[in-house]
């Protein structure tokens, strides 16, 4: 089992025909991500990497039956894409693009509240590395060998910690049921909580590991939501312990700027509610190791 992403989900590329496009879809299809085709403005009807290009995301979903995309649009054009996106009807969408300017990620949740939240597109990112349901459908930049299929969910910031914790807890025979990015900006499109919930509602995801960073609200209410409602173990790890005030550290929204949102305050936050920390990146498999030993 899986959230958002299965062996029939079937993905669009936006911006298919572009050299970054191109290499990552070759990337996910030799995965065996199910991608269907792709959309670049002015090469309609054409073909690239054996899949049919389209004019338009309305086009492409009307002809192929897609409900997911991945955004590999530059900046300026990037927040178009995505509400091009919704308005077609896709479910879920992976916006990779960096750079996109905070105003038009702004107009892009303005534009998403006129969605009943039944119809409403799940949006991850931008500035993020994807999302993966290992063995069965991979939609971003991420290195997929390092992932093996298992019952942890994963919801992180950071692309890199993401990483760092598949490959750890995979050495130690621990696998991952869906690892989602929500990306590294201020203003992103799905929050921890958002995932949280669909992990407590996955019968087959036992555990989940939230990997968040200093800057912002989200980690903390994802925390006190848990603490509620979740009856699934909530490992967490905060980067950015030794990061001073005022400082972007990586990712643009990795800034304090007001109380309770340094690492070491989160830290205290998310013991309070009850949940386990993850001391330092290089602890992942150990922590992981002694959860999932109560759970079985």
């Amino acid at each position: 089992m899986a959230i958002h992403l299965t062996r029939e989900t079937k993905v669009l590329v936006q911006g298919f025909t572009g050299q970054i496009g191109t290499f990552h879809a070759s990337d996910m299809i030799s995965y065996g991500t199910n991608i269907v085709g792709g959309v670049t403005p002015g090469k309609g009807g054409t073909k690239h990497l054996d899949k049919p290009v389209f004019n338009t995301m309305k086009e492409a979903v009307e002809a192929t039956g897609a409900n997911a995309s991945i955004v590999f649009v530059p900046p300026p054009f990037a927040a178009d894409s995505i509400m091009e996106a919704a308005d077609a009807g896709i479910h879920f969408c992976v916006a990779i693009t960096d750079g996109i300017p905070s105003h038009d990620m702004i107009r892009v949740k303005r534009y998403m509240r006129r969605y009943k939240a039944e119809d409403k597109m799940i949006l991850t990112g931008p500035n993020c590395a994807g999302s993966i349901s290992p063995g069965k459908c991979m939609m971003g930049i991420m290195p997929g060998h390092i992932y093996m299929e298992g019952n942890v969910g994963v919801v992180g910031r950071s692309g890199t910690l993401g990483y760092e914790a598949a490959s750890q807890i995979k050495s130690i025979g621990i696998g991952i049921s869906t690892s989602i990015g929500i990306g590294g900006d201020p203003i992103n499109g799905s929050s921890f909580k958002d995932h949280l919930i669909a992990f407590e509602e996955d019968p087959e995801t036992k555990a989940v590991i939230m990997i968040g960073e200093i800057g912002g609200p989200q980690e903390i209410e994802a925390a006190q939501w848990a603490q509620e409602n979740m009856s699934k173990p909530l490992v967490a790890y905060i980067a950015g312990l030794t990061a001073p005030k005022g400082r972007r550290m990586g990712h643009a929204g990795a800034i304090i700027s007001a109380v309770g949102e340094s690492a070491a305050e989160k830290v205290e936050i998310l013991k309070d509610c009850g949940h386990i920390v993850v001391p330092n990146p290089s602890a992942f498999a150990d922590t992981m190791k002694e959860v999932m030993a109560k759970i079985s």
